[in-house]
């Protein structure tokens, strides 16, 4: 056994070696359980809506994997004393498709809503479940190739990560009780918040003698929790950003606009009648939606290189099958079953009136799914996902597919439809399939069956595809998509993208201003993503974000031993992941409230501006004492981001 408790070989492998998992393939453990699997759906359920509630404010979602692990080991192993450690990676197997199905979601579909069109439950629910299905069956005859032959080549952080806390968990460590308190402490936050109103969860003052310029910050845990788990770089990008925004351009819009008594498109009130949210939203997000597909292109032209050699490479996975008898732990989905659900479900999107895109978006679904999927399944084993592109890989599927469409006569909003489902289809496959080519590796290593995990990511996806519309259609009666509660980034990208194409009725001189902020960025070798998500969102936002990433540094530059400044973080990120969780949960009850009408807060919050900024300094408080507290026994954790 190796020093963290995986085998030998986990991390490569001499010439001649085969990899002996942790559980072998010769023994027999519960695994494919009724328990795994209901546990695992309601997993999926709840980091599915509360990643949906998150991605769609900030614009960014993070693992189940790991507190997904960690909660059923809490269940499995402590409460009802099963020491399965397949069955428990099952469950963040199903779990984790959850969230990954939902940033495919809240990337696009949004855009529907935004167009007015307001989309069924089941019409989302089609979409979705297609991608994600599509993600899995795609990666499936390259799982032998990606997982196994280039096992000790390509690293897998995050599978990696997540084999390690399943195998500390197995042997007595478990840090279930983190992610349990932190769930709690955002639920009830969110509750007295924005439910009961006690506090003002948004917090703002104007800077006297600088007129346009405001300083506020969004007093929630989901934000803090995010913070600490990007760190302070990405953290300080986010904040750059916003300043950018909120402090030099909003300023220097509304001086000369004083000089300026008529309207100026896009705005159809002059400037001095819009305030900093008017200039915001007529202006500011427009640049910020140029400097964010940008980056997006800029992050995928970067690449290309690894996005090459990676279908290459991993396109020798379908010619590769397996010799002689096939163990346990090299089964996959039956091949004909797999051939059968590609096509069914090619022919379900060509004929379905819910997947308006008839044959030809079919192929162009197919087509593209296939070689982002194939792409995302290794550049997730390369880099990990927090590096994996998924947004870019959408916006050049919809700059591609829109040309195509309008050349074949697909206009209007019929056309822009079309290419907005193609584009949700793909995102959601890449997605899926990233997260599925983590979630084997995982399973490689602590020795799963493959077609069992298959059969659970299926499982996750059809889970979190029944509930996703219905989550959606609340949050969007509840805050409206493309406001400053929702701002939904980049499924308003993804709009602006296909209207540009179709229509050519964008405020181009804005949008070139955003793509010229991130050209300058990347000149000065800063990376423009980050930064431009923080110039399309409000200030508000990247502020919490920030004080959490501050909280992380401190951790970094205190604890210089890696052990230890490994269990100080591991610990944090357990913690900030129920933060966020307890918040989306809570956030998606209190807009299905809204939606029922139903209000039970106060008119006016007893606790003013300075008394929610207390509450929140004694909420980073506690995450500081989760994480500085001495404790015997931590859990390794390693949490992804999809940007």
């Amino acid at each position: 056994m190796s020093k963290k408790g995986l085998p030998d070989g986990a991390y490569g492998l001499k010439e001649g070696q085969k990899y002996v998992p942790y559980v072998p393939s010769e023994k027999k453990m519960p695994e494919f359980t009724v328990l795994s699997i209901v546990l695992g759906v309601l997993l999926s359920i709840l980091f599915g809506v509360a990643n949906a509630y998150l991605g769609l404010r900030v614009g960014m979602t993070v693992s189940a994997s790991i507190p997904a692990g960690v909660m059923s080991m809490a269940i499995v192993r402590v409460l009802l004393r099963r020491k399965s450690i397949l069955e428990n990676n099952m469950v963040q197997t199903i779990a984790s498709a959850g969230e990954s199905l939902a940033a495919g979601a809240i990337f696009t579909l949004p855009a529907l809503f935004l167009w007015g069109e307001n989309p069924s439950i089941l019409t989302m629910g089609i979409l979705t479940f297609v991608g994600g299905a599509l993600g899995v069956f795609f990666m499936i005859p390259i799982r032998r190739y990606l997982i196994v032959q280039e096992h000790g080549k390509l690293p897998y952080p995050e599978g990696v990560a997540c084999a390690e806390v399943l195998v500390a968990g197995e042997e007595g460590g478990t840090g279930a009780i983190h992610v349990l308190v932190g769930s709690l402490v955002g639920l009830v936050y969110k509750l007295a918040g924005d439910g009961f109103r006690l506090f003002p969860t948004e917090i703002e003052w104007e800077l006297p003698k600088f007129k346009g310029a405001v300083v506020g910050m969004d007093v929630l845990p989901a934000l803090l929790g995010v913070g600490f788990i990007v760190g302070p770089e990405i953290s300080a990008y986010m904040l750059g950003g916003a300043i950018l925004g909120w402090l030099v351009l909003i300023p220097a819009i509304t001086f000369f606009g004083e000089f300026i008594p008529q309207a100026i498109f896009p705005a159809s009130k002059p400037i001095v009648e819009l305030g900093v949210w008017g200039i915001w939203k007529n202006y500011i997000r427009y640049i910020g939606a140029g400097a964010v597909a940008t980056g997006g292109i800029i992050s995928l032209i970067k690449a290309i290189p690894t996005i090459v050699n990676s279908f290459k490479e991993a396109m020798k996975g379908y010619g590769n099958k397996a010799s002689g008898t096939i163990q346990r732990i090299d089964a996959d989905l039956n091949p004909k079953l797999v051939i059968a659900g590609v096509v069914v479900l090619v022919i379900l999107m060509a004929i379905l009136p819910q997947v308006p895109v008839k044959l030809l978006g079919a192929i162009l679904i197919a087509i593209f799914g296939f070689f982002f999927v194939t792409v995302s399944s290794r550049i997730v084993g390369l880099v990990g996902s927090s590096s994996n592109p998924v947004s870019g890989m959408t916006i050049a599927t919809l700059l591609i597919t829109t040309v195509i469409l309008k050349a074949a006569g697909y206009n209007g909003k019929d056309g822009m439809i079309a290419a907005l489902v193609i584009g949700a289809v793909v995102c959601t496959a890449a997605a899926i399939a990233g997260d599925t080519s983590q979630d084997l590796k995982t399973g490689y290593l602590v020795g799963a069956t493959p077609w069992k995990q298959q059969v659970g990511e299926l499982i996750g996806v059809l889970a979190a595809a029944v509930v996703i519309g219905s989550v959606l259609i609340m949050l969007n009666n509840a805050y409206t998509f493309g406001s400053k509660e929702l701002g939904a980034p980049q499924a308003t990208l993804m709009k602006l993208v296909i209207e540009g194409i179709m229509d050519g009725n964008l405020p181009w001189n804005l949008v070139f201003m955003g793509v010229f902020v991130s050209l300058t960025l990347e000149l000065f070798k800063i990376p423009a993503l980050p930064v431009a998500i923080g110039l399309y969102l409000p200030l508000h936002l990247s502020t919490p974000i920030m004080v959490g990433g501050i909280v992380r540094g401190i951790v970094d530059k205190k604890f210089k031993n890696e052990e230890e400044r490994k269990e100080k973080v591991e610990k944090g990120i357990l913690y900030s992941s129920g933060l966020i969780a307890g918040e989306g949960l809570m956030g998606v009850i209190l807009a299905f409230f809204a939606y029922k009408g139903i209000d039970f807060g106060f008119e006016t919050s007893p606790f003013g501006n300075f008394g929610a900024l207390v509450i929140f300094i004694i909420l980073t408080l506690s995450l500081a004492y989760i994480v500085f507290k001495k404790e015997k026994t931590d859990t390794n954790v390693n949490i992804n981001k999809n940007v």
